[in-house]
């Protein structure tokens, strides 16, 4: 062939370089795996052969596969057998790893054994980079985002499944025995045929409703009841598609940098709960005496916003309005507008609310106001309420939430904000993860997963503002 750049013959002798170090570049980023982990205190942070056995065959060192771990997330490799093949061909590999080749099984075991330790790494780095100053912005974006568990949703029941289970069983059941009447009528050689093949779907059928209602059994003594045969920690979860069975995994990413400060898997398909703790977990984490929140209106909770009020927290989150007034095209509560000076509220046709008793629920004090004799003959009732008077209930510490209204309006692109910084990891991070699901089970497997994704996250985000050559000086300085 002419014109074309021709390759090197299979069977020319080579003189290959004499260092494997030349084959990896000064500006790859396996230099910075390789000196962010040399750095770090095995010991301390909890990792467990770093003292090796007197006796018995010499053990991997846990940083070579900590090495390899960060390495395999880094590159979309999450697989401790494609990680075992990558050693065995992958120069990169081979520099990180000074050519060990450990087999999957040891791999497996590694990140299985390390958990506690691994997830202290991802913090580890998050304090490197509050070192480099990479964290100085006061404000975080909290989000939740559903990942799928190693666990199908056939393998997934709740009291509705199995209910719906069992009722298709028992109808195939009673089919299968209109059939078998059928058969009876029919001659002598397609009755012997048909009888003996419905009978066998009828004896599945019920060894298969006796397995239901053992799991029923075991499902209803579940807190949540609900059961995962796969991954028992998974849960059913709604989702804007058919739901998922899966994990809500919290992340509070820094709003200048778009770094994941803190993290946590749950079991719990509501956001709602989360958002004081989470908020707590990212202050300490960036080392800060005040810090911004803010978040979606999936998080509104009073509690939680008093939560974060008291702990000197600022949150900007829209409220929730579930009041089917807006539906019906009646007047909310946002229609009704407090008089701090008087403690009585001005309804739209312009009357007074006055309080009237204070009650408890749900462990909130909440004030009652009305005003029977306006509603009586107020001209706009209709668009009102159909009782007799317009009830308006305001919790003991609603002042926090007022004040919070009025810093969301004020700062009017907190959603913005909160939408161009907490989406993109998460995108990130599902992308890397190809089927968009965990490859691991049970919360603690989980979570040592999770902690791997975000410290590549990162890591490659770090890399790409400072590089590769900037990052090792600093984190060797």
């Amino acid at each position: 062939m002419k014109r074309v750049v021709i390759g090197e013959s299979r069977s020319q002798s080579t003189l290959f370089p004499e260092l494997l170090d030349d084959y990896v570049a000064e500006d790859n980023p396996v230099r910075v795996i390789d000196v962010f982990v040399d750095e770090l205190d095995m010991r301390e942070l909890g990792f467990s052969g770093v003292d090796p056995q007197a006796t018995g065959r010499p053990a991997y060192h846990p940083a070579m596969l900590l090495k390899l771990y960060v390495y395999g997330y880094l590159n979309r490799i999450q697989s401790s057998r494609r990680l075992e093949r990558e050693s065995q061909r992958n120069v990169e590999v081979m520099w990180l790893t000074g050519r060990l080749m450990p087999d999957f099984k040891t791999i497996a075991d590694f990140r299985k054994d390390n958990g506690k330790a691994i997830q202290n790494v991802c913090r580890e780095f998050v304090v490197l980079c509050r070192k480099l100053n990479l964290l100085t912005e006061s404000m975080v974006a909290i989000d939740g985002s559903k990942f799928k568990a190693v666990n199908a949703r056939d393998k997934n029941f709740t009291q509705a499944k199995m209910k719906r289970r069992m009722d298709d069983i028992d109808k195939s059941i009673d089919e299968y025995m209109r059939q078998l009447d059928t058969a009876d009528r029919q001659e002598e050689r397609i009755r012997q045929a048909d009888t003996g093949r419905l009978k066998d779907k009828i004896a599945k059928l019920k060894d298969e409703m006796k397995r239901l209602k053992k799991l029923n059994a075991e499902m209803l003594k579940q807190p949540d009841k609900q059961i995962s045969l796969t991954d028992p920690d998974a849960r059913s979860m709604k989702t804007r598609g058919n739901g998922i069975v899966g994990y809500n995994v919290q992340t509070a990413v820094d709003v200048k940098n778009h770094l994941i400060v803190e993290h946590e898997v749950t079991n719990n398909g509501s956001d709602r709960g989360q958002l004081s703790s989470m908020a707590k977990k990212a202050r300490q984490s960036m080392g800060l005496e005040k810090l911004e929140v803010v978040a979606d209106r999936g998080y509104f909770k009073s509690e939680e916003i008093k939560a974060c009020d008291d702990a000197g927290i600022i949150t900007y989150l829209p409220e929730a309005i579930t009041s089917r007034g807006r539906k019906n095209g009646t007047f909310t509560r946002q229609d009704f507008r407090y008089l701090p000076e008087t403690d009585e509220y001005l309804c739209p046709s312009g009357e007074r609310l006055y309080w009237h008793f204070t009650t408890k629920e749900s462990g909130r004090f909440l004030r009652s106001y009305w005003n029977r004799a306006a509603c009586r003959s107020c001209a706009i009732k209709e668009q009102c309420s159909p009782s007799p008077e317009r009830r308006v209930r305001r919790w003991e510490h609603e002042t926090v939430l007022e004040a919070m209204k009025l810093r969301l309006k004020l700062k009017d692109d907190a959603m913005r904000i909160r939408r161009q910084t907490v989406e993109h990891p998460f995108g990130t991070i599902k992308a890397w993860m190809g089927a968009t699901h965990f490859l691991t089970r049970t919360m603690d497997r989980v979570s040592t997963e999770m902690s791997m994704h975000v410290l590549a996250y990162n890591l490659k985000r770090v890399i790409n503002m400072m590089g590769v050559r900037g990052l090792v000086q600093a984190i060797r300085a």
